[in-house]
């Protein structure tokens, strides 16, 4: 039996690094803020909320698609893997693949926020005492380092829930070299990957009606009053989301409601009436687009499953 309590190795960034990206993001002609940001404790809560919203049909139709087509995925994936979640967030969706896999030897948690992260390894190593259960905390789009692991025929990547797309295509090409680096010889990657669709189901679903993701993207600026000593006046900016059909991906901004200035850590940052901080892209892909991507970065797309009006795919990529 295992040792089961989660082994947890720390690459946390530090403070310094956010105060770097959020400063130089904000001193752009088109101001931004990384998406990664998002994911204090409040963020992934508020996170987890919208993945239950109505609009919101990402979740729950990959969820139908993994329940539907889990046994043919784990045949795909084979005995004795190690299992490496990128984003793991609470861990439900590991611990339901790991349900299907035949002797799963390990299960590795990726998650930059630290709290939650802890919690869900706890939780994994609870359900599965046998598994070896690492806690990485770190960013993910950086590449990280992790420890052997035994008896792992090989490695498999699994990245639910469209998280790639929050990504410009040339930063998700390498992000999946990362994955690809991570999977090694013989390994795989498991991916959720959101289809093109009808602009109004994909504005709606970032637009929701309770105001849920307006809260989760007005909380990055509530994280950086709380970590930089910064002093945003949260009602001074909404929430907008758009879908930019010319480059296939919805847009979110905080839109400044007056002119005003905001300090950060001594600095000043003036913004303009109507001026948007871009806080994360979602790009929508084609299944032939998509494929083309993931060979630039050394992977073969080997299956798809997609739910009946396809608006969402689960695809197995070998990596080459």
């Amino acid at each position: 039996m295992k040792n089961s309590e989660p082994q947890l190795i720390d690459f946390h960034p530090p403070r310094a690094d956010m105060r770097a990206d959020v400063l130089e993001g904000l001193s752009r002609a088109q101001k931004e803020l990384s998406p990664k940001y998002f994911y204090d404790e409040r963020g992934s809560h508020l996170f987890e909320d919208i993945t239950r919203l109505p609009e919101y049909y990402l979740t729950r139709t990959e969820a139908d698609i993994m329940q539907d087509c889990l046994p043919e995925m784990a045949e795909l994936i084979g005995s004795h893997a190690a299992v490496i979640e990128f984003g793991s967030g609470t861990g439900e969706k590991i611990r339901r693949l790991l349900q299907h896999l035949e002797n799963p030897v390990a299960a590795v948690t990726v998650e930059i926020s630290r709290n939650h992260l802890l919690a869900s390894a706890d939780r994994l190593a609870s359900n599965h005492p046998e598994l070896d259960v690492i806690a990485v905390c770190a960013d993910f789009t950086q590449p990280f380092r992790l420890p052997a692991i035994a008896h792992a025929e090989r490695n498999l990547v699994f990245f639910p829930g469209s998280t790639i797309g929050n990504f410009a295509p040339a930063e998700a090409v390498s992000l999946l070299e990362v994955m690809h680096q991570v999977a090694g010889k013989k390994g795989g990657l498991l991916i959720g990957v959101d289809l093109v669709k009808d602009k109004a189901i994909l504005e709606a679903a970032y637009n929701d009606s309770q105001g849920v993701t307006a809260a989760f993207n007005l909380n990055l600026l509530r994280r950086i009053n709380n970590e930089l000593g910064a002093d945003f006046v949260l009602d001074a900016f909404r929430h907008h989301a758009v879908y930019n059909e010319k480059e296939g991906r919805i847009e979110m901004y905080l839109v400044s409601q007056c002119s005003q200035q905001v300090k950060i850590d001594g600095k000043s940052l003036d913004f303009a009436d109507g001026e948007q901080i871009l806080t994360e892209y979602s790009h929508k892909y084609e299944l032939d687009s998509f494929a083309e991507m993931a060979a630039v970065a050394g992977f073969k797309v080997q299956q798809v499953w997609t739910d009946p009006q396809q608006l969402f795919s689960v695809q197995y990529l070998q990596a080459g």
